[in-house]
Formats: structure tokens, C-alpha cells, sequence
């Protein structure tokens, strides 16, 4: 991907709640510390309108939980929250919920993907099939209020974690806890941070899916889609890459 693939385009608002972050730290691959493994999550819902999944997440939130939703090959949404190293851990915490009638119904999952054959490339995989499932959907995190937006970061939260990976939550966390990497060594699952404002921070986040291009939730009235890096708008307000997983890469910059 060069500069010569550049085209005009128009500047796209990317208001994203929570999205803040502290300026770029350097370090290189490979990656020292890699994402903790989800072993056993509590998965809880079947829900055709997510507004019922948004105001679980909303209540899970309360207690302190990263709870997220995601929509099945059925069209349904369901909610996942929590990481525990056993199942019988899992059970232990989702009945003590469901005696404070915070959850209902509830089912243990492992929420690993299969890559023993692909190794770290086979989970980048995993890590983009699950974040292409929201392409065109209305990705909002926080409530069920039009005002919450879109969120950047809960995308690519859920991309991960639905991949067996914990990522955290927020863009501040996900931003410090990556190795950085530039816009040319980027490989797939990697994500992708902007800086839109003066303050030089990045305020934005995609998941990069190949060929210079990511996926990404790009702000209040719009749908996730895909947009090219070599795009005006996103070369002039690229801050940098970061990796979770491994692999060979150069450091931060663009």
C-alpha cells in the first residue's frame, strides 16, 4: 500500500465514547505479554432485539462485569461475560446470579477457536471472521439510547473475546497493552488507532483484515463497515498499529 493509492475523501466524525487514550509508548515484537486465554465464559440470552441484550449488558455493567453481545448465524443476539480457569468456577458464579435474578437461564462456553494447525495465523483468522460478523450492523455498546453511539473499542473487544482472547475493554487499555507496529507491517487481527483531535491521542480504533483495509465502527448513525487506510482521511490521522499475537513486525510509526 503506497500514497499513490490516496483518494479524496470526506472528513468522517469519529465521536466514539470512551475511546481516549495516552500518548504511544514503544516497544517491539515479538509480543512479551500476550493476551491472557479465556477458558470457561458464561453466555446468557437468546434475544431477537438487542435492546433486551443491551440492557442485560447494562445490568452486568453495574456489577462490575465486561459483559458483550454478539449475533449468532440465527439473527439472535446472546451476551458472554466473565473468564473462568474451571467450569465449575463458571457454574459457581453464574448460579449465584441467577439467585439474585440478575441472569436467567444460562449456558458454560469455551469460547477457543481452533487453530492448531494455523498457529497464531490461523486465530488472526478468527479474530476477523468474528469481527466481519457485525459488518453492516449497528454496533453499539452501552445501553440502548441512540446518544450512547457507536462504539470502536467494544468491536474489537468483542472480536477478540469471541476468539478466546482477553482484550480489554476500553481503546486506553487495548492501545497500552499491544506492541506497536506500523502501517506497513500490519497483519491481520492487528488493530488500527487514529488520532482525529489536536491532543495527538488516539481517539479511534478498527481491526485491521488485510490489503490495507479494517473494519471499524466509525460513529453515531452509521453501521460497521470497512474503510481503506490509503484513504486521505485515515493516512493524515494514523497514530499507529498494535499487536496481540506474535509475528514479524517493526515498531511504532507511520
Amino acid at each position: 500500500m503506497t500514497s499513490s493509492r490516496v483518494a479524496l475523501h470526506a472528513a468522517v466524525l469519529l465521536l466514539l465514547t470512551g475511546c481516549a487514550t495516552r500518548p504511544l509508548r514503544v516497544a517491539r515484537y515479538p509480543q512479551r505479554h500476550p493476551l491472557p486465554r479465556i477458558e470457561y465464559s458464561i453466555q446468557v440470552g437468546a434475544f431477537a432485539d438487542p435492546e433486551n441484550a443491551l440492557r442485560l449488558i447494562e445490568s452486568l455493567s453495574d456489577r462490575g462485569l465486561e459483559a458483550f453481545y454478539f449475533v449468532g448465524d440465527d439473527g439472535i443476539h446472546r451476551v458472554r461475560f466473565g473468564s473462568f480457569s474451571s467450569k465449575e468456577l463458571a457454574v459457581q458464579r453464574a448460579e449465584a446470579f441467577r439467585e439474585e435474578h440478575v441472569i436467567d437461564n444460562y449456558y458454560i462456553v469455551t469460547p477457543q477457536p481452533s487453530v492448531s494447525a494455523g498457529g497464531d495465523s490461523g486465530l488472526r483468522g478468527e479474530v476477523v471472521r468474528s469481527a466481519m460478523g457485525f459488518l453492516g450492523r449497528p454496533y453499539r455498546w452501552g445501553g440502548p439510547s441512540p446518544e450512547t453511539g457507536f462504539d470502536c473499542s467494544g468491536l474489537t473487544m468483542t472480536a477478540y473475546r469471541l476468539s478466546g482472547l482477553a482484550l480489554p475493554r476500553t481503546a486506553a487499555a487495548q492501545y497500552a497493552s499491544g506492541d506497536p507496529v506500523s502501517m506497513h507491517s500490519l497483519q491481520k487481527a492487528d488493530l488500527v488507532f487514529f488520532a482525529t483531535e489536536s491532543n495527538g491521542r488516539a481517539t479511534h480504533v478498527g481491526l485491521y483484515v488485510g490489503d490495507g483495509r479494517f473494519i471499524h465502527a466509525p460513529g453515531h448513525g452509521r453501521v460497521v463497515r470497512i474503510d481503506d487506510l490509503a484513504e486521505r482521511y485515515y493516512q493524515r490521522h494514523f497514530l499507529s498499529g498494535r499487536s496481540y499475537l506474535g509475528g514479524d513486525g517493526g515498531t511504532a510509526g507511520s
